[in-house]
């Protein structure tokens, strides 16, 4: 078995798990569920075997009879099992009983939301932080609740290097492998969702290809706002017979419910005069990787600026939008460790905008992301425009760059590379 790679979600999971019913493990394929979640479980029932599944939803005492906890793995095989850990949780028996992992919301499956009773925490690909490349020494959490007024450190990574990490892919069995093997790895889980994970859940494919192309058009879209029809007129261009805007939405939904997007919604802040804010999410799908698998790129590519034109109003090349999709993996995992919340900001009319908000009550911290060593004059007047606007909230300032010093300037903003940024 390879080497476990510590999650950040490993405490929260062995703290919370004492004290309550059940937790529910999800997240897209690959991601890590099950040997995050074997760590605690004394039982792991594999629901994808089917003869395992009869078993179990044939026979309601299996669960109670088996040594908690216990982990149902792949638990939308046999979506009954969901109700039946609802209903024992009900009955007050003991807690830290049950662990369920899932890899897809079962689409139509008549399932009690959990509320209540059930926690639900969603597992992503490996964080920068997590990908133990160096020791980070910036913590989103220190931020957020403002000890932490001067910030410093060196990282040894190059924009090179954060190019190599965008194609290496956060999937833990994908690290350590060849290029050529992580390729064709990738290639294989892109086939798989295209000729299978669909079919599964009940979304029937009559044109894969056009689908294949619906997802490149998606990834090129990476980092951006672009609307879903400008997504599907880049995916079938000259075409007639283009598909319908209700096919375009299920493609999302689908994508959603197999947890392979992880778009990032607008910040709408409560009570704030100002209206006129945006709000279409960014558009990234769970791993970089994959959106660089699914435009064909290289690391020559990423670091010259090959491969297509970036979808959506916001400018910049490729390897400015995935290395924004990196920043935003592992922002998602510091801010849901630091029970905060990930969005963006851009007003209506796209004059001012800010790459990444975290929020925790009365903090927020604006990142702007910049794939250089420079921080740049534009990301810094977004971050002072942010606090100018937003009076009422206490804003920290961040520049998250691909450079190798962290420092405070003299306006209090600081300047961050992404691989010293950690929960």
């Amino acid at each position: 078995m390879a080497e476990y790679l510590p999650r950040l979600l490993d405490d929260d999971l062995s703290e919370l798990l004492p004290e309550v019913g059940a937790i529910a493990l999800e997240g897209a394929k690959g991601v890590g569920k099950t040997a995050t979640a074997s760590r605690l479980a004394r039982t792991v029932i594999a629901l994808d075997d089917p003869v395992v599944a009869e078993r179990v939803t044939g026979r309601a005492a299996t669960l109670t009879e088996a040594e908690p906890p216990v982990l149902l793995d792949e638990w939308q095989r046999a979506p009954m099992v969901w109700d039946r850990v609802r209903r024992l949780v009900d009955a007050d028996g003991p807690r830290g009983r049950f662990l369920l992992t899932g890899s897809a919301v079962p689409r139509g499956a008549a399932v009690h939301s959990g509320a209540g009773r059930i926690v639900r925490l969603r597992l992503r690909p490996l964080s920068l932080a997590e990908r133990g490349l160096v020791a980070p020494t910036v913590s989103l959490g220190a931020l957020l609740d403002g000890d932490l007024t001067e910030v410093g450190g060196l990282s040894p990574l190059s924009a090179d290097d954060y190019a190599a990490e965008i194609l290496r892919s956060g999937l833990p069995g994908l690290r350590g492998r060849s290029w050529k093997a992580t390729r064709r790895e990738l290639d294989g889980y892109l086939a798989n969702v295209v000729e299978r994970e669909f079919g599964e859940q009940g979304q029937m494919v009559r044109r894969p290809d056009t689908l294949l192309r619906w997802l490149r058009a998606y990834a090129a879209a990476t980092g951006g706002t672009a609307s879903y029809t400008a997504i599907l007129d880049a995916a079938t261009p000259g075409e007639t017979a283009k598909l319908s805007k209700s096919t375009t939405l299920a493609y999302r939904d689908t994508l959603s419910s197999l947890w392979l997007l992880d778009e990032v919604g607008p910040w709408l802040p409560l009570g704030n005069a100002m209206h006129a804010l945006g709000k279409t999410p960014k558009h990234f799908l769970a791993d970089p990787a994959l959106a660089a698998r699914l435009l064909d790129l290289t690391e020559r590519d990423l670091v010259t600026g090959g491969g297509p034109t970036p979808l959506g109003p916001q400018q910049g090349q490729l390897l400015g939008r995935l290395f924004e999709a990196l920043v935003a993996q592992s922002l998602h995992v510091y801010a849901q460790v630091n029970e905060a919340r990930l969005s963006h900001l851009r007003d209506a009319k796209g004059r001012h905008e800010v790459d990444f908000v975290v929020a925790r009550g009365q903090t927020v911290i604006g990142v702007e992301v910049k794939a250089s060593e420079r921080a740049g004059s534009d990301a810094v007047d977004h971050l002072h425009w942010l606090e100018r606007t937003f009076a009422d909230v206490k804003v920290v300032k961040v520049v998250v760059t691909a450079g190798r010093d962290a420092y405070t300037r003299d306006d209090g903003v600081h300047i961050v590379p992404a691989a010293l940024l950690g929960p």
